[in-house]
């Protein structure tokens, strides 16, 4: 019965909690009573649910009512006869309960341990404080009472008056604080005019502690309301200072700034705020630097366009004020790029130094002030791919907002200077490639290019047909890196960059734009481009270089004493050995020395007014790919265009003549048939009738195409004592060949800003189109050599020479000699054309070898329509054509002569066995069938029959010959 009253008062202990901590007995008085009773059940109840079910299976009167006789109830609850197992039974599960109840109590108690911990050591402080001051009152009432036996009333009162004293002049002192506390907002005005935020900042603060020191005061009240108004005031000063950042950074301005956020511990809040501050910048400095030039190109104020929106506005600029307001635009937004960067800056340099808040030495300020300053590096750094987007969107807008396909040339490339200029402060603000830029600049080049290479064509065409084809006079030192339109290639930027900015980029290359232009300027501030008559200098004025140097070399034998002894010496023919009745006039040997002059004094390239017209548009081109990559690939194919349209028009004016095919002579590679084929098929529009060329029809599919060009009719190609043309053909045809090297020098170049998937199209546009500029040599060079030299006479006199003679001749025949005056003429004409236009030494070359190879192939004819022909005969032959390689070999240096072998295997052919003569025919396929029969009917009766002619004409007729 005494456990379980125990038992019952342990657990009324658990259940009141009206009762104070100290009616519970510790841990220890816990685990006391009892020990050896609880040990068990602690040891088999270890399941935290069965303790739960045991807990609550106690009756809950145990728990609902204090005031219960636990001894009592229990004692009541026995049944009218005991027995000793149900009793024991009922024992073991109170005692069960009661262990449960202490367990739990125990935990609970460890529980909250820290808790009693805590509490303990508070009360164990307040208790010395209380007996520290009943110390100090005990002290307190023994003075009184020494001071009530000891001090008279004067003293007393002495000690009064000290007391009102010290009162008073604590008033005075508060009064004093109260004055200060009422004019602090007049300092507090003076300090925001001089734009000392922190100051006043702190001032403010300052005053607000005051003022919460003397808040029992009614005056002081209205002043802390008054104090907390000029803190919001400040705060809202400091956002518009905050704001001034964003187009005009100041480091002493913008620390001010921060420093006062500091202080009022936002400086989260301004980074924030910042950026939505630079965002609406780059809203506000467009749009008003767009309506500045739309009102002024409007001559007035008017509101309508104040309230457009600003992509509405951007279509209102017109095409004279469209460079100066992009300029003007990208400087603007330049100064907020550059802010921002400044300001990122100052954060890298400068925010780590400011100096910490008071409570700076514990863990968690400088947790925080860490978090601040990771939260605005990432902020910052966010913020710059935020602010260069925003940025392409209002460039692109304002791009897009006008139609730029009439634009000059020279304007449009402006443009695409400072669209790439902004591109490249974009790639060094935050690495952008600026694709929103790019997308809507390649819009409106592929616009603008599409319509300026069209144009560009039809001018090509008519300056075609109204070019002459005479020399264009520039200097021997012509290069095209001379001209105003190829100082991109020399160059690291774009054309309208000044030369001393150029040399200030090429010295720092490593200097990125903001660094460049941190302490002032702007890489937008376009310097004014020389013309080209003030950069150039090319043109050798009216022909004064060549006049000046050919009248210094007339007068370089002007005197008897100028003349050297050897030529003072008759004249000896160095083949014949003659020598001249009269010595050389002095008339002569300056007339030589003009000639040798003439063939080679100037060195100065052969090209035309077209030509050159041709080079610049290339080098404008090259231009525009230069500043826009991405429309490279069509710069190049309408380049090359340029370059197709015209070879195919020096083709159609001078090369084009069906006869020359038939002579088997090759003149047209199979690879230029192909390119001019090609040239006709994708560019030239043949069904534009020649009445109507100027007027294209609209028709889609002929939209890219152009007429073919016409020969002007100044030009006479069919005079005989101009050798049909041939100055206007040599100037036409080297022409293209120097365009075509001007080409080959661009090659690489091209090839580094070609996308790596158009490669091929430059590769194959450089094997098959540029390469056959020199192919063309051949077929306009043929047309002089075929006219050049009467190839009808000279067949007409071999007709009347008389082959079957029966003796062998020791003197050759009269057309050998007509043959070679034909050459002496066309040398000497050819001699009186060069002192006009310079024959280069491949085209003298292809002349000579065309005339040779023609009188060549028309002996051979001859020799062919011979209808008897005797051994002597065939003597006499290979005599004619000995005697005619001799004095041929003294008129020009071409070695070996073209065709000889031609003429002599066909001489020699007479004297072939039949067997020999057979295998010779299926050999030698460069003969006509004419030519081979003749061959066979003339050998008939001197040592072939009848039968064996039979056999070599059935050979001659199953050949299959291609014509040479």
């Amino acid at each position: 019965m005494a456990a379980t009253g125990t038992r019952m008062r342990c657990w009324q202990g658990l259940k009141s909690p009206q009762e104070s901590v100290h009616d519970l007995s510790p841990v220890e008085n816990f685990q006391n009573p009892a020990k050896e009773e609880q040990r068990e059940p602690r040891e088999q109840a270890t399941d935290p649910l069965a303790e739960q079910e045991l807990i609550n299976s106690i009756e809950e009167i145990y728990f609902s009512n204090d005031s219960l006789d636990i001894m009592k109830y229990e004692l009541e609850k026995l049944p009218p006869v005991l027995t000793l197992p149900e009793i024991e039974e009922y024992r073991e599960k109170l005692k069960r309960q009661q262990a449960a109840v202490s367990r739990k109590v125990a935990d609970l108690i460890l529980e909250k341990q820290p808790s009693y911990v805590k509490e303990l050591e508070r009360v164990t402080s307040l208790q010395a404080s209380l007996q520290l001051a009943a110390v100090i009152c005990t002290n307190g009432r023994r003075s009184l009472n020494t001071a009530k036996e000891g001090f008279t009333q004067a003293s007393l009162g002495l000690l009064a008056n000290q007391r009102k004293r010290q009162l008073w002049i604590g008033l005075l002192k508060s009064l004093r604080t109260i004055k200060t506390l009422q004019r602090t907002d007049v300092r507090l005005s003076e300090m925001l005019e001089e734009e000392d935020y922190p100051g006043a900042i702190q001032l403010c603060l300052e005053c607000q502690k005051a003022a919460s020191t003397f808040k029992h005061y009614y005056c002081i009240s209205e002043l802390n309301s008054k104090l907390q108004d000029t803190l919001e005031q400040i705060e809202e000063q400091l956002d518009v200072a905050l704001c001034k950042i964003c187009k005009n950074f100041d480091v002493s301005h913008y620390t001010k700034v921060q420093q006062a956020y500091r202080l009022l511990g936002k400086t989260q809040t301004a980074m924030d705020q910042l950026h939505m501050h630079f965002t609406q910048a780059i809203h506000n400095t467009v749009f008003q630097v767009v309506l500045g030039y739309v009102e002024l190109c409007a001559g007035n104020s008017d509101t309508k366009f104040q309230k457009l929106p600003y992509k509405d506005l951007c279509t209102h600029i017109t095409s004279d004020s469209y460079i100066p307001c992009l300029t003007d635009l990208c400087k603007a937004l330049w100064e907020v790029m550059l802010s921002y960067f400044r300001t990122m800056e100052w954060h890298e340099k400068f925010d780590h130094e400011e100096p910490q808040a008071a409570d700076s030495n514990s863990v968690s300020a400088t947790e925080e002030n860490n978090f601040a300053r990771n939260y605005i590096k990432k902020k910052l750094e966010h913020g710059l791919t935020r602010i260069w987007q925003d940025v392409q969107l209002k460039v692109k807008t304002y791009l897009l907002g006008t139609d730029m396909s009439n634009f000059k040339y020279d304007d449009f490339i402006v443009v695409l200077d400072i669209v790439s200029r902004l591109m490249q402060v974009g790639e060094e603000f935050c690495g952008s490639k600026s694709e929103v830029l790019q997308e809507s600049i390649r819009k409106q080049s592929t616009n603008y290019f599409k319509n300026y290479h069209r144009t560009r064509l039809e001018e090509l065409r008519m300056f075609l047909e109204n070019e002459t084809w005479e020399l264009c006079p520039v200097k021997s030192s012509f290069s095209i890196l001379q001209l105003h339109e190829f100082k991109c290639l020399g160059q690291s930027r774009s054309p309208s960059m000044s030369p001393s900015k150029q040399a200030t980029s090429t010295d720092s290359t490593a200097v990125s734009l903001f660094e460049q232009y941190t302490s002032g300027g702007n890489p937008f501030e376009i310097q004014p481009v020389l013309k080209d008559d003030e950069t150039e200098d090319v043109l050798a004025a009216n022909g004064y270089e060549s006049d000046e140097l050919e009248k210094s070399a007339y007068q370089e034998y002007d005197s008897d004493s100028d003349v050297p002894e050897e030529l003072k010496r008759d004249y000896v023919d160095e083949q014949t050995g003659d020598v001249p009745s009269k010595s050389v006039s002095r008339e002569t040997l300056r007339s030589r020395k003009r000639s040798d002059y003439s063939l080679n004094k100037v060195n100065a390239p052969i090209l035309t007014n077209t030509t050159l017209n041709v080079i610049r548009l290339v080098g404008k081109y090259l231009q525009m790919m230069t500043i826009l990559k991405p429309i490279a690939f069509d710069v190049i194919h309408c380049m090359s265009q340029l370059f197709d349209y015209y070879l195919y028009a020096v083709y159609t004016f001078f090369g084009r003549n069906d006869a020359y095919e038939s002579t088997g002579l090759g003149l047209s590679s199979s690879r230029l048939r192909t390119t001019l084929n090609r040239i006709q098929e994708s560019l030239i529009d043949m069904e534009v009738a020649s009445e109507n060329v100027g007027s294209l029809a609209p028709g889609e599919e002929r939209k890219e195409k152009v007429p073919s060009p016409h020969l002007s009719h100044m030009v006479v190609l069919t005079e005989s004592n101009t050798l049909y043309g041939l100055a206007q053909r040599v100037v036409a045809t080297e022409s293209l060949v120097f365009l075509a090297e001007q080409f080959e020098f661009l090659q690489n170049h091209l090839d580094s800003v070609m996308p790596a998937a158009k490669k091929p199209f430059l590769q194959q546009f450089y094997s098959q189109t540029v390469s056959t500029a020199s192919e063309l040599r051949k077929p306009i060079y043929w047309i002089v050599a075929a006219k050049a030299i009467d190839y009808e006479q000279l067949l007409l006199l071999m007709a009347n020479v008389k082959w079957d003679v029966k003796e062998i001749m020791s003197q050759h025949n009269v057309y050998v000699d007509a043959l070679l005056k034909e050459f002496e003429q066309f040398n000497k004409k050819l001699s009186d054309l060069s002192k006009h236009v310079r024959i280069p030494l491949p085209v003298s070359n292809i002349l000579w070898e065309h005339c040779i190879r023609l009188a060549n192939r028309t002996l051979v004819e001859g020799y062919a329509n011979v209808k008897k022909c005797s051994n002597e005969g065939r003597a006499l032959m290979q005599l004619d054509f000995q005697q005619f390689l001799m004095k041929l070999e003294k008129l020009t240096d071409i070695r070996p002569i073209p065709d000889r072998e031609f003429v002599e295997t066909y001489i020699k052919a007479y004297y072939l066995t039949e067997n020999d003569m057979e295998r010779w025919i299926k050999e030698h396929r460069e003969y006509s069938t004419k030519q081979l029969t003749n061959l066979v009917n003339v050998c008939l009766g001197s040592h072939i029959n009848k039968k064996a002619r039979q056999k070599l004409l059935a050979a001659i007729d199953d050949l299959d010959r291609p014509k040479r």
